[in-house]
């Protein structure tokens, strides 16, 4: 082969080489999902772990895009679409959502499950803001003799496992029989069938009981006990860039209005 016709083909290969370097990183979204810069375990998408259900904040929802709905679901939707990724949501149990067994086996890349941020779980978790503010409160059927914590003596109340409800009603639920369970599912079940006498656990889940249309006035929340938690969406510890890239989208959720529109649409008010 001619010097002149090799030079023309390795000039060839190289510009062919260099075009597909530059189409491979253009455009912002295509960027990070080819290089991955936020070490998604799947690249482009964001996969987050949540325990379902857990109304108003996380719930079934065979109509939606991501078979989910509520607030932790619009926010981390959000949080996605900001990030130029696609979003997978996969229900997981508490218990290894807080532990951190969840991210650190690589099953999701984020946990958003109205989980407070505490100094034990930053042991496991690498936590973003605060995104949202809640309190504890105590669910009994409407006309119980129990009108408050003080009440609970000999009584059964049932906690979610590995919460911070739980916590809250062994250190103040005097005398009172702590029945734990999987879920808010089974939580609620419990006291329907009247196996427990009341729930303790963060007050716009109870107060979604209180409202449940399909049992209106049967359930009512008799106090409230403000604990200053803040739910923080989680991730693997040492995964700083994602949980910085949260934060950057987590603010401007709040500085362009679209977090108040979610707050209003999903969570309770009195």
């Amino acid at each position: 082969m001619p010097s002149s016709m090799r030079r023309t083909l390795a000039t060839v290969a190289v510009t062919a080489a260099v075009a597909s370097l530059a189409a491979c990183g253009s455009g912002g979204g295509s960027d990070k999902k080819a290089d991955n810069a936020l070490g998604l375990i799947q690249a482009g998408t964001l996969t987050v772990c949540s325990d379902v259900p857990y109304a108003p904040f996380e719930d079934f929802d065979k109509s939606s895009k991501s078979g989910f709905k509520g607030f932790d679901v619009d926010i981390v939707q959000a949080v996605a679409d900001g990030l130029g990724v696609k979003l997978q949501i996969k229900d997981s149990a508490f218990d290894a959502l807080e532990s951190g067994l969840a991210v650190n086996s690589g099953q999701c890349d984020l946990v958003a499950s109205a989980m407070t941020i505490s100094d034990d779980r930053k042991k496991a978790l690498l936590f973003s803001d605060g995104y949202f503010d809640s309190a504890q409160s105590l669910l009994v059927p409407t006309g119980s003799s129990i009108k408050g914590i003080g009440d609970l003596k000999g009584k059964k109340v049932g906690v979610q496992v590995a919460t911070t409800g739980k916590t809250y009603a062994e250190k103040n639920a005097t005398g009172a029989q702590v029945v734990t369970f999987p879920s808010d599912a089974e939580m609620y079940s419990a006291l329907k069938a009247g196996q427990v006498d009341a729930l303790l656990q963060d007050y716009p889940v109870n107060y979604t009981h209180q409202e449940d249309a399909r049992q209106p006035g049967k359930y009512t929340v008799v106090e409230t006990y403000p604990t200053k938690e803040e739910y923080g969406l989680a991730t693997k510890l040492g995964k700083t860039k994602l949980i910085d890239a949260v934060n950057e989208q987590l603010t401007t959720l709040h500085d362009n209005g679209t977090y108040d529109e979610l707050y209003k649409k999903w969570v309770p008010t009195k």
